[in-house]
Order: structure tokens, then C-alpha cells, then sequence
């Protein structure tokens, strides 16, 4: 019960590694804020654990504001919500680009910085972890705003932690590589798509949720005192080939 008496904001919890994530602080002693724009998610999330809802969609940052100022006051943020878009680069195009960024990272500072700004004001020492990817480092076919929105989510992170870090917040993100969430389940089913990347991973398999929200959860408890700053790889050794 590492989080007991923590309130936990976690975006996008409605589905796949959100929901994992929120699930696992739940039995951790965490009060969850889960957040997601599925108001059904939501309801179905909270049939399985106790959790107080949001329902907001992240491409809007006017209602993100005011979801995230509604879910305060906060001890630990995780940044998980996220979408793509499959184009190839000549087709992407600035409105895809600007949605998936808004999303993916906009979204994820303005959060961040209305969290962190009442944290300050309370003297409360706190965590934030941001869900980003592999895809921040390697670049793949058709992801050409997920793979930037990724690495400017790295970015993010890497001066949020050096402006932080002064006020005992920490911040690190976690990258995995391929998360067998359904989507991605059905987006791999091809062998033909799936075998050279896991060719790529020492492991000899793609990460499962729970495997993401455990990372999440070092990250945001004490034993990761002075972790801070990194993007922390849930890839099976992918980064090392």
C-alpha cells in the first residue's frame, strides 16, 4: 500500500496501458483519478475498482484545463493518454500532425504544469512519469507525427525534470516498445509485421500492459528517490540492437 493517501491522476485510463496503470495503483492503496474521453471506459473502470472519474477529450486544451484543474489537488501524475494516425510521410498532414501533437504532448505539459504548480504552492514533493515510446528514438514506417510527438514528449520530460527537480518533483518517462493492448494486438497480427521487429528484441515478445504499469509504478514510489530525469525502456532489450 506504497500510495496510500496519494491522490494519482492518470490520463487515457480508460483503455489498454492507462487502464492497467490505474488498475495497478488502485491495489497499491493509490485514490485514482482516471481520466479518459470515454465516458463508458469510465464506467466500466469503475465497476472493477474504486476510482474517481473525468471525462475529457485531450485534443480540446481548454477542457484539458479544466479537467486538470477539476482533478486537483494531485501527489502523482502519469501523462499515459495518447493516439496515431497511420500515413505515410509524403501524406501526413499539418491538421493529423497538430492532433496527434496536441494529444501526445500538448496536452500532456499543460496538465503537468497545472499540477505541478499546486503542488509547489501546497510544499508537496511529488512524481511524474509521461507514457512515451520507443517510436521517441527509432523511426517507423507511417508513424511520422506519433514518432515526433514521442520524441518532443522525451524532450518534455528532460526539462520538466531539470525546472522541477528544485521543488522535489521528480519526472521521468517510460518507453515501451510494441504493448500487446488490443489495438495493437490486432495492428500486429500480420507476421509479416510483427517477426522483424521481434527479431529486434533479445526477450522474444512484445511488452504487456502490466509489465508498463509496474515500470510506472518504481517510478512514481519512493524507491526511485533519485531517478529522475530518463526515459526509462520497457522493450525487452530493443534499444540494445
Amino acid at each position: 500500500m506504497e500510495f496510500e493517501g496519494q491522490r494519482v491522476l492518470v490520463t487515457g485510463a480508460g483503455k489498454g496501458i492507462g487502464r492497467a496503470i490505474a488498475k495497478d495503483l488502485a491495489t497499491r492503496g493509490a485514490t485514482v483519478v482516471a481520466l479518459s474521453r470515454s465516458a463508458g471506459d469510465l464506467e466500466s473502470l469503475s465497476q472493477e475498482m474504486p476510482c474517481e472519474t473525468i471525462t475529457c477529450d485531450l485534443g480540446d486544451l481548454d477542457a484539458t484545463r479544466q479537467a486538470a484543474e477539476r482533478a486537483l489537488p494531485i501527489d502523482g501524475l502519469v501523462n499515459n493518454a495518447g493516439t496515431t494516425e497511420l500515413t505515410p510521410f509524403l501524406e501526413t498532414g499539418v491538421e493529423e500532425f497538430d492532433h496527434i501533437m496536441t494529444v501526445n504532448t500538448k496536452s500532456a505539459m499543460v496538465i503537468a504544469q497545472i499540477v505541478a504548480k499546486d503542488m509547489i504552492a501546497r510544499g508537496r514533493k511529488g512524481a511524474i512519469v509521461n507514457v512515451s515510446s520507443t517510436a521517441s528514438q527509432f523511426g517507423l514506417a507511417d508513424h511520422t507525427s506519433y514518432c515526433a510527438s514521442k520524441a518532443a514528449l522525451d524532450g518534455l520530460t528532460r526539462v520538466m525534470a531539470v525546472e522541477l527537480g528544485q521543488h522535489g518533483i521528480r519526472v521521468n518517462s517510460v518507453n515501451p516498445v510494441v504493448t500487446l493492448t488490443p489495438m495493437a494486438v490486432k495492428a500486429w497480427s500480420d507476421p509479416a509485421k510483427s517477426e522483424p521487429m521481434l527479431r529486434r528484441i533479445p526477450m522474444g515478445r512484445f511488452v504487456e500492459p502490466e509489465e508498463v504499469a509496474k515500470a510506472v509504478a518504481f517510478l512514481l514510489g519512493d524507491g526511485a528517490a533519485m531517478v529522475h530525469g530518463h526515459s526509462l525502456p520497457v522493450d525487452g532489450g530493443f534499444w540494445t540492437n
